[in-house]
């Protein structure tokens, strides 16, 4: 009883890691935590005899949640053919940072975004790029180059062969190297301060200045809420846009914030998150925007009253 006990313990500190995992391969911290709830589902709807023959029960999980996620990526082009406007992954707050800005409730439930490591590989960069890849590409790409998994394993996943999945992994790894390096996260935090002084004084020419003039803003409003449904490119037009919404909406409040470990800009209204906007610099300049205003996908940026 008492090792039962503590195989089913084990199984249940698997979730932080699963949560990661998913995340990286969908984008979105809802369908993650959904994914996961299904691997563990098929976990305890097997019998005991069955666990019990399952030598590494976290590699079962892992293949298990994987494949879930493989296939939701492979239903996700019809699903975005629906989507009104852009899609744009769901963007995480830095939880230790936004609830000294008062934010969720410590001692509440575990929001599913809590559990993902900010590094890297959670960028709106990087998760961007992620986005332009097979399904099968991502996921050989995530589980050998971000958590290392062997392509052994990675094969159970993907039902190919070892040397499949590698070239897969290649193939997704070229994909990443012709994005450009980002820049040091001190001068990341400078250029998006900067951007957020020139937006709240409505100067368009300090705008214009800070963003590269091939620069491209793409939103994501879900059709829930009012955006532009192609993305805006060029300098110029940017910070034109930038000003209007500003006219738009007196008495908006910017806040500097982590978006997915990196400096970004967070904008609330009479108290309520109306859009995080992630960023991506290079050579003191910003590069791309990406703007999310789906109220969908800003549940963990809310904040309690």
């Amino acid at each position: 009883m008492g090792s039962a006990g503590t195989r089913t313990d084990g199984v249940a500190g698997e979730r932080r890691r699963l949560i990661n995992v998913a995340y990286r391969l969908l984008g979105s911290v809802t369908e993650a935590e959904d994914a996961v709830q299904d691997a563990y589902a098929r976990w305890y709807g097997l019998s005991l005899s069955r666990q019990e023959e399952i030598l590494s029960p976290g590699a079962w999980l892992t293949t298990v949640t994987s494949r879930i996620c493989l296939d939701l990526l492979g239903s996700a082009r019809a699903r975005r053919e629906r989507y009104v406007g852009a899609w744009l992954p769901e963007p995480l707050p830095d939880r230790t940072e936004w609830d000294r800005a008062g934010g969720a409730d410590a001692t509440g439930p575990a929001d599913p975004a809590d559990q993902i490591v900010l590094d890297e590989s959670v960028a709106m960069a990087f998760l961007v790029v992620l986005e332009s890849m097979t399904p099968a590409e991502r996921v050989a790409f995530v589980l050998h180059d971000v958590f290392r998994y062997p392509f052994a394993e990675i094969a159970g996943v993907l039902g190919r062969t070892p040397a499949a999945c590698k070239q897969l992994a290649a193939s997704a790894r070229r994909r990443v190297g012709v994005t450009r390096a980002p820049a040091p996260a001190t001068g990341r935090a400078d250029v998006v301060r900067h951007v957020k002084e020139a937006w709240e004084t409505k100067d368009i020419a300090a705008l214009v200045g800070l963003l590269d003039p091939a620069a491209v803003m793409t939103a994501d409003g879900g059709g829930m809420v009012g955006t532009v449904l192609r993305p805006v490119e060029g300098g110029a037009r940017i910070a034109q846009y930038m000003v209007a919404i500003a006219d738009k909406a007196p008495g908006l409040e910017l806040l500097e914030r982590s978006v997915n470990g990196v400096p970004g800009l967070v904008a609330l209204h009479d108290g309520v998150v109306m859009t995080v906007a992630a960023f991506d610099v290079s050579d003191g300049r910003v590069t791309r925007i990406w703007a999310i205003r789906n109220p969908e996908k800003l549940g963990p940026w809310a904040q309690d009253d």
